[in-house]
C-alpha cells in the first residue's frame, strides 16, 4: 500500500482509492452550493477528471520516488490535519447555532431512540424466556448459564466492530447494517428448535445490536449545538428505559398465554415464548425503516473531505427547522465549510484480470487495517491518559451495575424459594389404601408412607418428595410433574402410563414387577409457575420504570452542574445505597432497593455517555465509544458470574465488590477533564 498526498485519481492501472472517507468520483462541487466560488477554494480529494497517460506515468514516478519532496512528512501532515479539525470544530458549532434546534433534531431523536430501544429490549429477552425455553429445549444448568451470557458476549464483539466501522464508512450506514443483522437473527431465533442454533442466533443478534449505543450517541451529538448537547443526549437515554418496559410488558402479556402456540408432530413446536421473541424484534425493524429517511452525519462528511454532501445536509437541517418555526424565508447563509485534509492511499488491485472476490478481499483487508490503525490512535500520547481512565470508569460502573441488577432478581427468587419452603407440609408414616387422587399435589414431603391400591389420575405434582415409602399395586396415569422426586422408595406391581415420572426422578428406588408405558417424551413446559412468571415480569417492569426520575433529573441538570459532578455524585450516592442491601431480608425490601439503585445509577450512565462522546474527536469518536462499550459488556459478564455465585451464601461479598467498584469509579471520574461548554471536537 502506497500512501501519499494527491489530487488525481489513478483509475487505469488496477488501483483504487482505499480511503473510504475520500470524495466519490462523481464530480467536484455540486450546483446546490449557492454562492460558492470554486476558484476560491479547492478542497482535498476533488475529482480532476480521468488522468491522461502522461499523468499516469507521473503517478508511477511518484510511487517510485517515495523519498522525493512531493511526499509530505507525516508529522507535518498530522499537524495540518489537527489544525483543520480545530478550525472545523469552531465553524461547525457556529453553523449548528444558525441551523437551530427544532423539528429535524426531534425527528432524529425519535428515530435513533428506536435503535436505542432495541438495545434495551435485547438485554431482557433471554432472561424473560429462559424459564420456558429451558424446559422446551431441555437445558442443563451450564447451558442455561451460557444462554444468559451469550447476548453480552455478542454485544461486546458488535460494539467494537461497528464502532470502528462507523468512523470509516459512516454512522448511518453502519447503524443500518448492524440493526439489520440484529433483526434477521432475532427473527430466526424465534423459529429455530435446537439449543445450539438458538444460541448461535442470539449471539449474532447481540453482535448486531452491539453497535447501537456507540453509534447512536455519536450520530445524534453531531447534530446538537453545545448548549443543547448534554440535555438532549440524556433525554435520548430514556429510550433504553422504554425498551426495558416494552420487553417486560410484552413478556407479561404474551408468555403466560400458553394457548398461543402450535406444533407439527413432535419435531417442531412454537410456544408462546417464541411469539415474545418475535415481537421483541419490532423496535429494530422500525428503527431500520425510520433511519432510511434520515441523512448521514454532516460532521462525518466534513471530516472526510465531502464538502458538498455535508453542506446539503446542513441546509436541510436549517430549512426544516426554520419552516417549522414559521420562518421559511430565512436563507442558509453558509457557502463554504472547512474540510479536513485527506490522505489518499493507492492499493494494487491486480488489474482488470483480477477476480471480483479477490478485489473484495483486498478492499476488506485494507478496511480492517484502517479500522485497526484508527483504534490504535486512541492510545496515542494525546489520548492515552483519558482512554485508560475511561476504561477504568466504564469497567467499574458496568461491573457493579450489571452484577447487582442480576443479583437482585436472583436474591428475590431465593427469598421466594425460602418462603415457599417454609410452607411445606410434612406427612410421616401415613397409610393410604384404595384412594383415587385426581387433584394437584403441591409442596409436600411424605416420609415412611405406605400406599396400597391407590390411583393417581390426571394430576400435577409440584415440589413433591416421597422418601422411604412403598407403593403396592398402584396406578399412575397422565401425570405432569415439576421438581418431584421419589427417594429410597419401593414400587411393587405398579403401572406408570403416560407420565413424565422418568427414572431420574426415582432416586435409589426399587421397581418390582412394575411397568412404564407410553412415557411422555421430551421436556414439558411447566404450566404451574404462572404467578411466579408474572412476579418476574412485574419486578423487571418496576426496576426499569424506577430509572425515570433519574433520567429526568440528569437531563435537566447535565448542562447546569456539568458531566463530572453528575457522574461522580451519582456514583457516590449509588455506593452509599449499596450498604442498604444488608437490610433486604424480604421480597418487598429487595424490590424497593432494586428500584432505588436503578434510579440513582442511571444518572451516572447518562453522564458517562455524554462524556465519552465529547472527549474524543469526530474521526475517533465511535471507535473509542465502541471499544469502551465492549469493555463494559466484558465487565458485565464478569460481574454477573461473580455476583450470582454468592446468591444464598452471603450478602457481604456482593455489597463489598459493588461498593468498592463504584467508589473507584467516582474517584477516577473526578480526574477526567470537564467537557461542559466546549465545542464538539
Amino acid at each position: 500500500v502506497f500512501t501519499y498526498q494527491c489530487r488525481d485519481n489513478v483509475i487505469g492501472l488496477g488501483y483504487y482509492r482505499s480511503n473510504s472517507r475520500a470524495n466519490d468520483d462523481e464530480g467536484a462541487h455540486s450546483d446546490s452550493t449557492e454562492g460558492h466560488d470554486e476558484d476560491d477554494e479547492i478542497y482535498e480529494g476533488e475529482y480532476q477528471g480521468i488522468p491522461r497517460n502522461d499523468s499516469v506515468e507521473k503517478a508511477d514516478r511518484q510511487v517510485d520516488g517515495v523519498g522525493q519532496s512531493q511526499f509530505r512528512d507525516m508529522t507535518q501532515y498530522e499537524g495540518e490535519r489537527r489544525k483543520d479539525q480545530e478550525e472545523l470544530a469552531q465553524q461547525y458549532e457556529t453553523i449548528l447555532q444558525e441551523c437551530g434546534h427544532g423539528r429535524f433534531q426531534w425527528t432524529l431523536y425519535f428515530v435513533l431512540g428506536l435503535a436505542l430501544m432495541a438495545d434495551g429490549v435485547e438485554i431482557f429477552v433471554v432472561g424473560f424466556v429462559l424459564p420456558s425455553a429451558e424446559k422446551d429445549m431441555c437445558l442443563s444448568e451450564p447451558n442455561k448459564g451460557m444462554l444468559g451470557l451469550i447476548v453480552y458476549l455478542g454485544m461486546m464483539v458488535g460494539a467494537f466492530v461497528w464502532g470502528g466501522l462507523a468512523d470509516r464508512i459512516g454512522r448511518r450506514q453502519t447503524l443500518l447494517i448492524s440493526l439489520s443483522i440484529n433483526s434477521v437473527f432475532a427473527f430466526f431465533s424465534s423459529f429455530v428448535q435446537g439449543y445450539s442454533s438458538f444460541l448461535f442466533c442470539r449471539l449474532l443478534s447481540g453482535v448486531g445490536i452491539g453497535g447501537s449505543i456507540p453509534i447512536v450517541f455519536s450520530y445524534y451529538s453531531e447534530f446538537l449545538a453545545q448548549e443543547k448537547r448534554g440535555e438532549h443526549l440524556s433525554w435520548l437515554c430514556m429510550f433504553w428505559m422504554i425498551g426495558g418496559i416494552y420487553a417486560a410488558a410484552m413478556a407479561w402479556a404474551i408468555i403466560p398465554h400458553y394457548g398461543w402456540s402450535f406444533q407439527m408432530g413432535s419435531a417442531y413446536q412454537f410456544h408462546s415464548w417464541r411469539v415474545f421473541v418475535l415481537v421483541c424484534a419490532f423496535p429494530a425493524v422500525a428503527a431500520i425503516a425510520a433511519l432510511t429517511t434520515m441523512p448521514e452525519s454532516p460532521r462525518f462528511f466534513l471530516e472526510n473531505g465531502k464538502h458538498d454532501e455535508a453542506w446539503m445536509i446542513l441546509k436541510q437541517v436549517h430549512d426544516t427547522n426554520m419552516r417549522a418555526k414559521g420562518y421559511p424565508e430565512r436563507v442558509f447563509s453558509v457557502t463554504t465549510i472547512k474540510t479536513v485534509k485527506q490522505m489518499d492511499e493507492l492499493v494494487d488491485m491486480g488489474g482488470e484480470a483480477t477476480a471480483w472476490h479477490q478485489r473484495w478481499r483486498i478492499k476488506l483487508t485494507n478496511l480492517f487495517h484502517q479500522v485497526w490503525s484508527n483504534f490504535l490512535t486512541v492510545f496515542n500520547p494525546e489520548y492515552r491518559r483519558i482512554t485508560y481512565m475511561m476504561m477504568a470508569v466504564w469497567f467499574s460502573m458496568s461491573f457493579s451495575y450489571y452484577g447487582l441488577t442480576v443479583w437482585f432478581p436472583d436474591m428475590i427468587k431465593y427469598l421466594q424459594k425460602q418462603e415457599y419452603s417454609s410452607r411445606t407440609k410434612v406427612f410421616i408414616k401415613e397409610k393410604v389404601e384404595h384412594v383415587t387422587f385426581n387433584f394437584t399435589l403441591e409442596n409436600q414431603i411424605h416420609r415412611n408412607g405406605e400406599y396400597f391400591n391407590n390411583k393417581f389420575l390426571n394430576l400435577k405434582m409440584k415440589s413433591m418428595v416421597f422418601e422411604d415409602s412403598m407403593f403396592e399395586e398402584c396406578y399412575f396415569e397422565d401425570i405432569t410433574s415439576s421438581n418431584t422426586f421419589f427417594r429410597n422408595c419401593t414400587f411393587i406391581s405398579t403401572l406408570f402410563y403416560n407420565t413424565d415420572l422418568f427414572k431420574y426422578r426415582l432416586i435409589n428406588s426399587k421397581l418390582i414387577n412394575s411397568t412404564f408405558l407410553h412415557n411422555k417424551e421430551g421436556c414439558m413446559l411447566d404450566f404451574s409457575d404462572e404467578n411466579n412468571a408474572y412476579m418476574i415480569y412485574f419486578v423487571s417492569f418496576l426496576g426499569t420504570l424506577a430509572v425515570l426520575p433519574g433520567n429526568i433529573v440528569s437531563a435537566l441538570l447535565m448542562d447546569k452542574i456539568g458531566r463530572l459532578r453528575m457522574l461522580a455524585g451519582s456514583s457516590v450516592i449509588s455506593c452509599v445505597s449499596c450498604f442498604f442491601l444488608s437490610f433486604g431480608n424480604s421480597e418487598s425490601a429487595m424490590i424497593a432497593l432494586l428500584c432505588l439503585f436503578g434510579g440513582i445509577s442511571i444518572a451516572s450512565w447518562n453522564a458517562l455517555d455524554v462524556l465519552t462522546v465529547e472527549l474524543y474527536p469526530s474521526d475517533k469518536r465511535t471507535t473509542a465509544f465502541g471499544f469502551l462499550n465492549a469493555l463494559c459488556k466484558l465487565a458485565a459478564v464478569l460481574g454477573i458470574s461473580i455476583f450470582q455465585s454468592f446468591v444464598g451464601i452471603t450478602k457481604a461479598v456482593p455489597i463489598l465488590f459493588a461498593s468498592a467498584a463504584l467508589a473507584v469509579g467516582s474517584f477516577l471520574a473526578l480526574k477526567l477533564p470537564e467537557t461542559r461548554g466546549q465545542v464538539l471536537q
